[in-house]
């Protein structure tokens, strides 16, 4: 039970979006156990962002939430994979993105809890 959330500073288009929402839904297999099946994506586009002081420069914050634990080395391809998508689909480059790991030990779903 994956969910990506995405906040940028640039637009998005409805084409952009669903390229996003293609390759990200592939990437999300690149965890253990994790695929498209499960995945809920948010996108947040034109977003007031600044890094480094700076918001002149396409920026991207991720956010990937995960029921369960994440393992180092399959979240440091994802994090390139991902990196590698905003870059092709949305022109940012992997300098001016952060992405946050979150392990959920507690999801709920379909009126219960995991």
């Amino acid at each position: 039970m994956p969910m990506i959330s995405t906040k940028t500073n640039v637009a998005i288009s409805e084409e952009q979006e669903l390229t996003l929402k293609s390759e990200l839904g592939k990437a999300i297999s690149i965890l253990s156990g994790k695929s498209e099946q499960w995945l809920m994506l948010s996108l947040e586009d034109k977003c007031r962002l600044y890094f480094k002081g700076d918001n002149s420069k396409p920026i991207a914050y991720v956010e990937v939430k995960v029921f369960g634990k994440i393992d180092y080395s399959q979240s440091n391809k994802l994090t390139a994979k991902i990196c590698e998508i905003l870059d092709n689909v949305l022109g940012i480059d992997a300098s001016n993105v952060y992405i946050k790991y979150e392990e959920v030990d507690m999801w709920g779903w379909n009126g219960s809890n995991f």
